[in-house]
């Protein structure tokens, strides 16, 4: 049983290149104009996705509590990754807690239709046919000595590989605070059945890139998977780093830093500790999306523990608009973890799918909200 981290309760058009695949990637350029995005509206819980009463019957594969859900999607398949996850839960249990600790677990779906909620087509399983703990975690006591758990924070893929990011916690603290011992990189060639950590591909547990977010991107001409990162915890703000979008690339740790610009170019550097604050605040578990309907990026959130909010961007760098409201604690207690992904959006772009957790009763949610603009 673990005692996790508590939640408060109180301008010019972009030209998209085309990948391989089909995919329209948007390029690294900042946009003219003003910010377009005036306010979220029709915010909808639409599903639950796990647990008991689910649309998903996740205790067939012993998972009755889980969180996060952060996904990414390769072909036709979505896949969903969750964060720790218990496979017998007690009547009553608040939060994060429960018999059979998996610190992470994956499903995967070929689900296009998001208005109704998202059905599994399976999970990644272990040799009992039980959801199965991808990259494990050590489960030490939460005294700040060991690895309490491994929490995956996003997941991408290249040249058909995948690669998990993971934050290895030390301490649980005060809510919304936690620290890291590190951050790291693992990768699977087989569809997510199975995860070897690359080594010497880490971050500082006290940096800024323990949590990400991430994004294909073109850059004059060169596709990249663009990462904004964010500390250990819910009050940092954001910094940028950009890999090319190569698995070789990605295994050898050929990471760079977004320092700043010269004009309106980005400049980047070797080291993280040159990066540069993208988003200055105090932000939790993020991603990212490039809106078509807007032509600008979307940045989802929850600012300082509390409400889930969307940022507009001109660039993956900034500027960034003042926060979106999407809903605050009074009206979903217990919310975190507000999560985006490109297939899923629909009436032209004007409506974003998502998951959202909530603490209580520790499942994840599938919602939706509308976008309105300067436009309409």
């Amino acid at each position: 049983m673990v005692s996790r981290r508590m939640l408060l309760t109180a301008g010019a058009a972009v030209p998209l290149l085309v990948a391989c695949g089909g995919e329209s990637l948007p390029r690294a350029v900042t946009q003219g104009g003003d910010f377009r995005l005036q306010r979220v509206d029709a915010v909808t819980r639409i599903a639950q996705l796990t647990g008991a009463g689910a649309i998903n019957d996740t205790e067939q594969y012993l998972l009755e509590g889980t969180d996060l859900g952060h996904m990414t999607t390769v072909g036709d398949r979505t896949y969903f990754t969750f964060g720790d996850s218990f496979g017998l839960r007690a009547p009553g249990t608040v939060g994060a807690g429960g018999e059979v600790w998996k610190s992470n677990c994956i499903a995967w779906t070929t689900d296009d239709d998001p208005s109704d909620g998202i059905t599994f087509d399976g999970w990644v399983l272990d040799e009992f046919e039980q959801v199965k703990e991808v990259i494990p975690g050590e489960h030490k006591p939460n005294d700040q000595v060991g690895e309490v758990t491994k929490i995956p924070t996003q997941m991408w893929a290249v040249d058909d590989e995948l690669f998990m990011a993971y934050m290895s916690v030390h301490h649980w603290g005060d809510p919304g605070v936690w620290t890291a011992d590190h951050a790291g990189l693992a990768r699977s060639v087989d569809q997510a059945q199975n995860w070897e950590i690359l080594e010497g591909v880490d971050w500082a547990g006290d940096g800024n890139f323990v949590q990400l977010a991430h994004a294909h991107v073109v850059e004059d001409g060169d596709t990249y998977v663009y990462l904004w990162g964010i500390p250990a915890g819910r009050f940092g703000g954001v910094k940028l780093m950009r890999v090319p979008a190569s698995a070789d690339a990605v295994a050898a740790g050929r990471f760079e830093y977004f320092t700043g610009l010269e004009g309106d170019e980005p400049t980047w550097g070797p080291s993280e500790d040159g990066a540069a604050t993208v988003l200055d605040g105090f932000v939790g578990e993020l991603s990212v999306l490039w809106s078509e309907h807007l032509e600008r990026w979307l940045l989802t959130t929850m600012v300082d523990n509390g409400s889930a909010v969307v940022f507009e961007g001109l660039a993956p760098w900034g500027p960034w608009s003042e926060p979106h409201t999407i809903t605050t604690q009074a009206e979903t207690p217990g919310l975190y973890a507000p999560y985006t992904n490109p297939r899923y959006v629909s009436a032209e772009g004007r409506r974003i799918y998502f998951t959202m957790s909530i603490w209580e009763p520790y499942q994840v949610f599938w919602y939706s909200m509308d976008l309105v603009g300067t436009d309409g």
